[in-house]
């Protein structure tokens, strides 16, 4: 299955941008038009998300091989994800060094999380939603209000409907993302089982009021990517590197020399 990208810069090393659940790969923008002067852009819609085909379920091996096949085989990336994106570019590293020069996982940790309440809450609220009775954009930002108060948060969801002529269509599957969501916030250990550690460089980036990356996730890290330094960014949280997105910037230039 074929993913959708895009791409910006024409010169230096190629560099490849993951989102996370619910996003896109256009949530990479402002960071990769930072970047393309000095490097090749990519940033993909992930499987179920954007303009990439939906399929019937989601599973971590699949969407780190459809990622896999965005660039070619003979030329190692710098593979950067954040979220849902991190845990792919994590899982598509181990199961596949050689394609990977150096990894960027953004505020995410190869560990299984609880925290998929508001998740579903998102999802529900979204699939909840009459699009037919939508005409204007702002229409869906009220109905969002009471189930979504936060606008920040709102927004971002509001960035996967799209209109098609007179009619409205969500580009997220939420249905295959309702169903799998236990998947997703999950870690595949049965897939990685003997796997072994990636020996790459790793920029492992958390948000100061996350809670995403927390101490008890290291040993872990550090045993799967032993090479792994870890950048704490203040006054951000979850969505890091739309909150600061200089400071990311900055962070991960540096890396990427």
């Amino acid at each position: 299955m074929t993913l959708h990208v895009s791409h910006l810069g024409e010169q230096g090393s190629p560099v490849v941008l993951l989102h996370g659940l619910f996003g896109q790969g256009k949530n990479w923008t402002t960071i990769a038009k930072a970047l393309a002067d000095n490097h090749r852009v990519t940033m993909v819609d992930l499987p179920q998300h954007g303009r990439s085909a939906w399929s019937s379920r989601f599973d971590f091996r699949e969407a780190a091989e459809q990622v896999a096949a965005v660039w070619p085989d003979d030329e190692p990336v710098t593979l950067v994800g954040h979220s849902l994106g991190g845990k792919v570019s994590m899982i598509l590293a181990l199961l596949h060094p050689e394609r990977v020069a150096k990894l960027c996982v953004a505020d995410i940790a190869p560990a299984a999380y609880s925290t998929s309440r508001e998740f579903v809450g998102y999802t529900n609220a979204l699939k909840a939603l009459d699009l037919e009775s939508l005409e204007r954009r702002q229409d869906a930002d009220d109905a969002l209000l009471e189930a979504v108060p936060n606008p920040t948060v709102r927004s971002f969801l509001l960035q996967n409907l799209r209109r098609e002529g007179d009619s409205w269509r969500w580009q997220v599957n939420l249905d295959v993302i309702e169903r799998d969501l236990d998947v997703i916030s999950g870690w595949p250990d049965d897939l990685l089982a003997g796997v072994p550690p990636y020996e790459g460089p790793v920029l492992w980036i958390a948000g100061e009021r996350s809670d995403y990356v927390r101490e008890e996730y290291a040993p872990e890290m550090t045993r799967l990517f032993p090479l792994n330094r870890k950048v704490t960014i203040k006054n951000a949280g979850h969505w890091v590197h739309s909150e600061q997105p200089e400071v990311f910037t900055e962070v991960l230039r540096r890396f990427l020399k």
